[in-house]
């Protein structure tokens, strides 16, 4: 580790010193990002850099391939300074697709450096993102300097000699670029490939493919000459106390504070019950490995029986935990309505995610909408008008306000004879609807079946709800 650190920190001629950098990759939620991003915080780690990293997934569940609102991304804030957050400024940004670059350009600073995997930049792909050309053959990146590579065929360059599907030879792409970042910022890769030949101890082919590429992309760094405008880096090391570091993130401290709340709280079990679910998952297969704690976990088929298993573990008498991300936990929303009904404790653990799919703004759209709210009032003021708008990048694939397909649309423009007689007993006065029930004495509220909104029919009400005149909203 002496001879590492001193080659790293002794600095190469033609390198420019920084004393902290804000670097990003971003690609698809397939193109392995956060391992790519994970990887290199541990080499800026291994160096001596102070550093905080940030990983973001995308809002939406199983979102189409290329598309900006399935992009992932990994951002780490490095240096010999004392770092505190994550960073503003991207000082290099990695754009595996035409989404990725579109989403994180505009966090990076100008005059910084974008690496682009040209061979990413079809017309389908930028068709997804949005673009209406290519953002490599106008002006969009005039303001950086940028790195244009075919990542791809690099990628299937360098495992050739396998044999490998290009399909399986592309899986390695998020490694080679790895590689070019690790040169670009004087960094090792030894601890990488020892790392990789580890995880897949158990298939050589992807280790062989992984570390050929990552050393691929290393060697197109040293080998190739770059453009002079774009040169490397060394980043100093930072000051800090001599000791044994660990590594803790926040998976980490999450379970580590579920375990010693089991054991404060006096109870010998506790029941992690959870559907696997980016960037929940973590959180169960860290579990898993905490048996002589006294922790029990399950892998449900779905959302709800997970809720379920957790709550009938705290009426057993056990601590009753249950974890998913934003889209996950809307759909446990009725099993925790059980819990709160009969009182059951029930610990429920949100990781961060939230998108269009469960109705949950993501967090570009927070920040939009409390800034318009700032600066028009728009959100502040009252009326039937004043919904606040949606974020234009979120907007792909839904379906246009007022259209209903099918079986629904016709109900809505002629609700009489279709219902009729579907439901034994119901109302005469009322084709097709479930008949109205006694209520109960002392409730103040009204009947089941009744109308409940004596303003559901009028004309400002029906066109908020994408409904004509003479078109009514029926509910069976």
């Amino acid at each position: 580790m002496t001879e590492q650190s001193t080659a790293t920190f002794a600095g190469r001629p033609g390198r420019e010193v920084r004393d902290s950098v804000v670097v990003r990759f971003a690609g698809d939620s397939g193109d392995g990002m956060q391992l790519a991003g994970t990887q290199f915080t541990m080499e800026n780690a291994l160096a001596g850099s102070d550093l905080a990293t940030f990983p973001d997934y995308p809002a939406e569940i199983r979102a189409p391939v290329g598309t900006t609102y399935g992009v992932s991304s990994f951002q780490i804030h490095f240096g010999a300074v004392d770092v505190k957050t994550a960073g503003d400024e991207l000082d290099v940004l990695v754009a595996l697709n035409p989404a990725a670059l579109k989403v994180n350009l505009g966090d990076l600073r100008i005059g910084g450096t974008v690496v682009v995997d040209t061979g990413s930049f079809t017309d389908r792909n930028l068709g997804k993102a949005g673009y209406d050309g290519s953002p490599l053959e106008d002006d969009t990146l005039a303001p950086y300097q940028v790195i244009q590579l075919d990542i791809g065929q690099l990628t299937r360059n360098a495992v050739e000699h396998l044999g490998l599907s290009s399909r399986d030879a592309l899986r390695s792409r998020n490694m080679w670029a790895l590689g070019l970042l690790l040169w670009m910022f004087d960094r090792d890769k030894l601890a990488t490939v020892e790392w990789l030949r580890n995880k897949f101890k158990d298939a050589a082919s992807a280790a062989d493919a992984a570390v050929a590429t990552l050393s691929a992309g290393h060697a197109f760094g040293e080998t190739v000459e770059m453009p002079t405008k774009i040169p490397g880096y060394t980043v100093s090391r930072a000051e800090l106390e001599p000791g044994l570091y660990r590594t803790v993130s926040g998976t980490d401290a999450l379970a580590w504070g579920l375990v010693s709340g089991l054991k404060s709280s006096g109870l010998a079990r506790m029941v992690f019950a959870s559907y696997p679910i980016t960037p929940a998952s973590p959180l169960l297969h860290m579990l898993a490995r905490m048996k002589e704690l006294g922790v029990v976990t399950f892998q449900a088929e779905d959302e709800i029986a997970a809720a379920c298993a957790a709550i009938g573990a705290s009426y057993a008498g056990s601590l009753g935990v249950t974890s998913s991300s934003g889209p996950g936990i809307a759909l446990k929303t009725e099993a925790i309505g059980l819990a709160v009904a009969t009182e059951l404790p029930l610990i429920i653990v949100n990781s961060q995610r939230g998108g269009p799919s469960t109705g949950l703004p993501t967090k570009t759209e927070q920040a939009d909408l409390f800034q318009r709210s700032l600066d028009t009032g728009g959100l502040l003021s009252r009326g039937p008008r004043s919904r606040p708008p949606r974020h234009p990048l979120h907007d792909a694939g839904l379906r246009p306000h007022g259209r209903v397909p099918g079986e629904c649309g016709r109900a809505m423009a002629d609700p009489r004879p279709r219902f009729a007689g579907r439901f034994p007993g119901g109302d005469a006065t009322r084709p097709g609807r479930f008949p109205a029930l006694r209520q109960r004495r002392g409730h103040p509220g009204p009947s089941v079946g009744r109308t409940r909104d004596s303003g559901a029919g009028t004309p400002d009400r029906r066109n908020r709800a994408g409904l004509g005149d003479g078109q009514h909203l029926v509910r069976p």
